[in-house]
């Protein structure tokens, strides 16, 4: 069986070069994905490296080129854990052109299709399945997402703003996506398929009116109205208790019965599986009403405690994951009984942290290696 090594805290180095900008382009057909990226790199100031580590899984390399112009295999190495650009200009501009297989992802990383929905996971280190690139959380690039489909595929959804759709040729159409924030690799989000939305508003408390939209297998229709009020309830909380207006123009939330997590804060496209966001008020309990306003308000908290504001490398976990469950537990004890919510919540540590402190799993908050 392939070990993987162990990742120590003491050999973190900062990264040779920063992401500028990027520009994906992803072409989706029936039995593959190409995928285009162009990125602008500048060294990080104060780093005398200058190879270019990028990170890659699983990908079919097409084309490598460095200011338009095709690399030689001398110019780059090629291991298992992706490529090293050997040399690299102080700036430049690369294109890579690979291709994926999301219908045999079994990995269920990066971009994978499942009952006909095509979804990613890049938390933590999903991305590098989707294209080369410097795949960790300390290089924050703002990035723009083209998608190509059949129209058999009609909804493409990615992070950010719409900025622009339309019919292409040999029936197939497309959307293109950009986020005006720099992020992680980690918060990329697609998704593409055949599903419905509910569709609301939101008011900020300076006056910009956010869309709303929470998209579901047709199957699942007219059981998100609890989502959608606790989407509200989260956004007003927040506002109110910590000042945080949402930053983007459209907050989606997609529910696949699919989905490999509960649930996922990539900036501005939450992925959710099904059961973390559907209610159906003849059948759902108090505890189950309860549950999908925490997850909502968990994964809404996060574009400020962990998207915005994100942590260097994976050793940092705990603090946006922490503060971000004070910042949902703190909301449950106000819309609702804070007596019962802290009983649950401490029956939650009681019965699952404190066994995992007293027992061979135990480690400091911030360990000091992990696989």
């Amino acid at each position: 069986m392939n070990q993987r090594a162990p990742v120590f805290l003491r050999d973190y180095q900062p990264p040779a070069f920063q992401v500028a900008q990027l520009d994906l382009t992803i072409r989706i057909f029936p039995a593959h994905t190409q995928v285009l990226a162009k990125m602008r790199l500048e060294q990080t100031p104060g780093q005398k490296n200058r190879n270019l580590r990028l990170y890659g899984r699983g990908l079919k390399l097409l084309s490598l080129k460095r200011e338009g112009k095709e690399l030689q295999e001398t110019d780059y190495e090629v291991d298992a854990e992706g490529l090293i650009l050997k040399n690299c200009p102080l700036g430049f501009e690369l294109e890579t052109q690979v291709e994926i297989d999301p219908e045999r992802n079994t990995a269920l990383e990066g971009l994978y299709r499942s009952s006909g929905n095509y979804c990613t996971q890049c938390e933590p280190e999903g991305f590098r399945r989707i294209t080369y690139y410097p795949d960790r959380p300390d290089v924050m690039t703002l990035i723009t997402t083209r998608i190509e489909a059949d129209q058999d595929i009609p909804v493409l959804l990615s992070n950010g703003n719409c900025v622009e759709k339309g019919e292409l040729a040999e029936g197939r159409h497309f959307a293109t996506w950009q986020d005006p924030f720099a992020k992680p690799a980690y918060l990329f989000a697609l998704v593409a398929g055949n599903l419905v939305c509910h569709r609301d508003a939101f008011t900020t408390f300076k006056g910009k009116k956010v869309i709303l939209e929470i998209w579901v297998e047709p199957a699942n229709q007219g059981r998100t109205e609890h989502a959608m009020k606790s989407l509200k309830q989260a956004m007003q909380w927040d506002e109110e208790i910590y000042g945080r207006e949402y930053d983007l123009d459209i907050y989606m939330i997609v529910a696949v019965n699919d989905f490999n997590m509960g649930a996922m804060e990539n900036k501005g496209l939450n992925i959710f599986n099904s059961s973390c966001i559907l209610a159906n008020p003849a059948t759902a309990t108090d505890k189950e009403f309860e549950n999908i306003q925490g997850i909502i308000a968990h994964e809404y908290f996060h574009n400020w405690t962990g998207n915005r504001v994100t942590l260097r490398d994976w050793f940092q976990l705990s603090l946006k994951e922490g503060l971000t469950i004070f910042r949902d537990q703190s909301f449950t004890q106000d819309l609702n009984s804070a007596a019962l919510a802290r009983i649950e919540d401490v029956k939650l540590l009681r019965a699952h942290q404190f066994p995992e402190d007293e027992g061979p799993m135990r480690h400091p908050v911030r360990p000091d290696h992990f696989i």
